[in-house]
């Protein structure tokens, strides 16, 4: 547990200090969580000086995009800095922003040991009005996935992991290239439907993001700290 928590803490301070160097300004504060085999990033208090103009000028497009071009610059650069600091294998990256509320997560995937189910590593959510519920939400936004999952990376972190997402018409359009204009589409309305779960706790903040090449998607919830 203490080397765990250690590498966190290295997590955090290595990606405050890069998004410092990439944007001119780093977040306030960083929440790393490591669950086999995933490392989620949670940022808060992070919008550049000319995002906050660009915010202010309702040019969301442009920040969005602009990021996601740093963020395909870095992912090698991240990749090999996670491994250098836990040995982690990672072999996707995803990452998604709140704007208006100024935070971020960046997700990372590793590589688990040959013959390790998903299952065997995370606890899962069995919760059959939650599990009807997300499934109503996806038939609503588009379909029903082919399959998915969920899990509990801990107290506060929900992660829906879904595949076979796409209907025709956003599989022609993902031949054409034109994931930006899916990602600005689909985001506001997942997370408007998403954010209106119920789970026991409120829902914070949700975060989407694609595998377009894989018809495969991660979603994650972020929770309210239940009250002691």
């Amino acid at each position: 547990m203490a080397r765990e928590k250690m590498i966190e803490k290295e997590v955090g301070s290595y990606i405050s200090t890069l998004l410092r160097e990439y944007f001119g300004k780093g977040p306030s504060s960083v929440y790393v969580t490591v669950a086999d085999p995933y490392i989620v990033i949670h940022l808060r208090g992070f919008l550049a000086p000319t995002e906050k103009i660009l915010l202010k000028q309702n040019e969301t497009r442009r920040i969005l995009e602009t990021r996601d071009i740093l963020m395909n610059d870095l992912r090698a650069e991240i990749t090999l800095e996670l491994f250098k600091i836990g040995n982690f294998q990672v072999t996707e990256i995803y990452a998604d922003w709140n704007l208006e509320e100024q935070t971020g997560l960046i997700m990372g995937i590793f590589e688990r040991p040959a013959g390790i189910a998903l299952k065997d590593c995370l606890k899962e959510v069995k919760n059959q009005k939650f599990l009807k519920a997300v499934e109503e939400v996806f038939e609503k936004v588009q379909k029903v996935p082919d399959s998915f999952e969920i899990y509990s990376l801990n107290d506060r972190t929900v992660l829906i992991e879904r595949s076979g997402i796409f209907i025709h018409i956003e599989i022609e359009l993902i031949r054409a290239g034109f994931f930006e204009e899916l990602k600005l589409v689909k985001r506001p309305l997942e997370r408007k439907m998403l954010e209106q779960l119920e789970l026991g706790q409120n829902i914070r903040e949700v975060f989407l993001d694609w595998n377009f090449d894989e018809d495969k998607g991660y979603i994650i919830l972020i929770l309210q700290p239940e009250k002691s």
